[in-house]
């Protein structure tokens, strides 16, 4: 399963970022069997846009396949992207390793 984390940088060692929509970064994590399997940075090309960031970032997620989004808060327009996705949001805060350990914790089968 693929979840995308907003983050601050390009590694899981950074923080959530506040924002979805606007954040620097995308973790991009494969987890398998109840562990992270691969990560990977994406850029948010759309962080400078003057309006509709939120949408474009989630159409984005879509595009990657993503099931998850782990961010602290999602703005009402790329949830309504998302959700039309079939994208599930995940709230979380700190460190990008815990919450992916967190998520990992709640969602197990």
């Amino acid at each position: 399963m693929k979840i995308a984390v907003s983050s601050t940088g390009k590694n899981v060692e950074d923080n959530v970022a506040e924002v979805f929509g606007r954040c620097p970064y995308f973790i991009i994590a494969e987890i398998e069997n109840g562990a992270v399997k691969k990560t990977e940075a994406i850029k948010n090309e759309s962080i400078g846009q003057t309006s509709g960031a939120g949408m474009t970032a989630a159409k984005l997620m879509a595009e990657k396949r993503v099931k998850f989004v782990v961010a602290k808060n999602v703005g009402p327009m790329a949830l309504d992207v998302l959700s039309q996705f079939n994208i599930e949001i995940f709230e979380a805060s700190g460190k990008i390793e815990e919450a992916l350990q967190n998520f990992i914790k709640k969602n197990q089968k």
